[in-house]
């Protein structure tokens, strides 16, 4: 029995992992994400009777892993001068500070890793309108921070 078990988990990280990672790291910065991600997993492993029944445990997992890392959110995200990150932008990581946290997501998960909505969606769970909403207003706020495209 232990063997099925260790088996069905291993096949669950591998589909779940890289997913779930790129959602927290798009939420909290690379460091907390790759935190976020490994509390998530844990607590997997740990309830996996549970976790291994439910229809997005993906999306539950986000959530476990943004409930994990809420209380460890002392600094702001994306800044780390000791990295800085030439390819981008400069005023993108301040920008992208000013959305909330929902919109950032979004954003990221959409435009930085190609993600669908739909998979933003069930990856976070909320429904697809919302990821539309989030992203629409994420992406509005941004061209008027950079002050680019037609609405400003």
């Amino acid at each position: 029995m232990t063997e099925n078990v260790d088996s069905d988990f291993r096949l669950f990280m591998q589909r779940a992992e890289p997913r779930l990672r790129r959602a927290l790291v798009a939420a909290y910065g690379a460091e907390r994400g790759r935190e976020a991600t490994a509390e998530a997993l844990a607590y997997a492993w740990e309830h996996w009777e549970n976790v291994e029944t439910m229809a997005n445990a993906t999306g539950y997992l986000y959530r476990v892993g943004q409930s994990r890392t809420r209380e460890r959110l002392k600094r702001p995200l994306f800044v780390r001068p000791e990295h800085p990150e030439p390819w981008f932008e400069p005023s993108l990581a301040p920008a992208l500070e000013k959305l909330t946290e929902r919109q950032r997501v979004a954003v990221v998960l959409v435009h930085g890793f190609g993600w669908t909505m739909r998979e933003v969606a069930e990856s976070t769970d909320v429904r697809v309108t919302s990821v539309q909403n989030h992203l629409e207003r994420g992406m509005q706020k941004l061209r008027a921070a950079l002050k680019v495209g037609s609405d400003v």
